[in-house]
């Protein structure tokens, strides 16, 4: 009889680690997120029995504080797909200020793969040494994202710097678990609270996020519109320029000098400038109607843009100019659905409850009414879904609240490929929000919506943009 091998007691604890490592996942999140969800049910019933208003907000801003820091601990610890939780959730305009103070700093904070797996993975995809392609690797990375992180570096032979992206090894598997216990809970707490269709949009955000581990997609669509944009916008958004020599589940592209938006106010307090002075409020209205411009141009004239704009993926360069990165999500609109946007864009700027009403059936998006001024209603859902300027009297969005037009019109169905476009918008008025300047991106989209509804021949009268 054969003498049997000896087991290597490290790789069968790997292998048992790798195996339970998506159910330990979906433990964690369950026992989190069922805790945050009842602690809020609990304490609407005993907010309830107190009648002195300034008390029932002390007590609510409590409770949200609470709830921010769990809701911090689960997205920190699991990191991946939770950052991406954490970016959608965690805007002025849709979460509490507790959250937000929380979770903005999470924007760019999923731990960094060690260099040595880097360099590793470098090496296999490149196929040749680090120091034989370049010339200059910074070891720490400038940011790390929930699916990759970004190092500077310098290529042989040149003289300006670019930016390595790399993916973090096995992350994809785990994500997709992440997002399948997500859409679980979407489908509990839609038949509960919040009557919208979350389970669509959560089965966006999966096809979202995985074309983001497709690097040649995302090169493809760097390149696309950074063309776009470069022959309609003048160049007031920039785009990396790609080395496409390079890409496989590596990207290299241009290195952009700028700060982050996230660090805007400090910046401009730097430069011994007044944040709330006449300057600091020109040169951030500037940076809103440039970012504007460009995402009604993509949205609307092109039907493909970047999908995702969320403070880490926002720089300001010299001359409050813009560079857009990552382009891991970007999301190519059918036609049918950009122009039935644009007339729900005309609707929203012109305050036309018949219009929306038209354009919600024509997009597809199915409500029923639970109140008597429906038409009235349904304007106000599109104003707040569709439009980065918060409806008269709102502040930021209450989906469990009563006087919520989510609450008084249901959405019972909800077209997947939209999400892209209300998610863009939200995360925009989370920008606006942010930078404390409330605008309408309908009012300033409203010629380019009129321009693409005329040339489609589906706006008579002209174009009067």
């Amino acid at each position: 009889m054969l003498p049997l091998p000896p087991i290597d007691l490290k790789d069968v604890q790997q292998k048992l680690a790798t195996h339970f490592r998506p159910w330990q996942r979906s433990l964690q999140f369950w026992a989190r997120a069922v805790d945050i969800y009842t602690g809020y049910k609990v304490f609407q019933l005993r907010v309830i029995l107190v009648k002195d208003v300034k008390k029932q907000e002390e007590m609510w801003e409590r409770q949200h504080e609470v709830a921010a820091e769990k809701i911090y601990a689960m997205c920190s610890d699991l990191g991946g797909f939770f950052l991406k939780v954490a970016q959608i959730i965690g805007k002025p305009d849709l979460a509490p200020a507790a959250w937000v103070k929380r979770l903005v700093t999470l924007c760019d904070h999923a731990p960094a793969t060690p260099f040595d797996a880097v360099q590793l993975m470098l090496e296999t995809e490149l196929g040749r040494n680090v120091g034989e392609v370049f010339e200059r690797f910074d070891v720490d990375p400038l940011g790390s994202a929930s699916i990759a992180q970004v190092h500077r570096a310098r290529l042989r032979g040149d003289k300006t710097d670019v930016v390595v992206k790399v993916q973090h090894p096995g992350v994809q598997d785990l994500m997709m678990t992440d997002i399948r216990n997500l859409q679980a809970f979407a489908l509990c707490i839609q038949k509960t609270d919040i009557k919208f269709d979350l389970y669509s949009v959560t089965k966006e955000m999966e096809k979202q996020i995985g074309y983001e581990f497709d690097f040649m997609r995302e090169a493809n669509a760097m390149e696309k519109i950074r063309r776009f944009l470069y022959e309609n916008n003048k160049k007031s958004v920039l785009v990396p320029r790609l080395m496409r020599d390079i890409v496989t589940r590596v990207l290299v592209m241009e290195y952009i000098d700028g700060v982050p938006i996230l660090n805007l106010g400090a910046e401009i307090a730097k430069r011994g400038i007044n944040p709330g002075g006449k300057i600091a409020v020109a040169a951030k209205q500037k940076i809103l109607q440039s970012l504007t411009l460009a995402y009604g141009q993509m949205i609307l004239k092109s039907g493909f843009f970047h999908a995702d704009p969320h403070p880490g993926n926002i720089l300001i360069c010299k001359g409050s100019e813009v560079a857009l990165l990552d382009y891991g999500q970007v999301k190519d609109l059918p036609d049918e659905l950009r122009l039935g946007y644009a007339s729900l864009v005309l609707a929203i700027a012109d305050g036309d409850p018949i219009r929306a009403s038209e354009s919600y059936r024509e997009l597809g998006i199915g409500t029923l009414s639970k109140c008597e001024n429906e038409q009235h209603e349904l304007l106000r859902l599109a104003e707040t879904m569709f439009d980065t300027k918060l409806p008269p009297g709102v502040t930021m969005l209450q989906p469990f609240s009563e006087e919520s037009s989510i609450k008084k019109i249901a959405v019972e169905t909800f077209p997947e490929e939209l999400f892209s476009v209300l998610r863009t918008v939200h995360l925009l008025r989370g920008l606006s929000v942010g930078l404390g300047i409330n605008y309408s991106c309908a009012e300033q989209w409203r010629p380019i919506a009129e321009e693409a509804l005329f040339r489609a021949g589906r706006l008579t009268g002209g174009c009067q943009g």
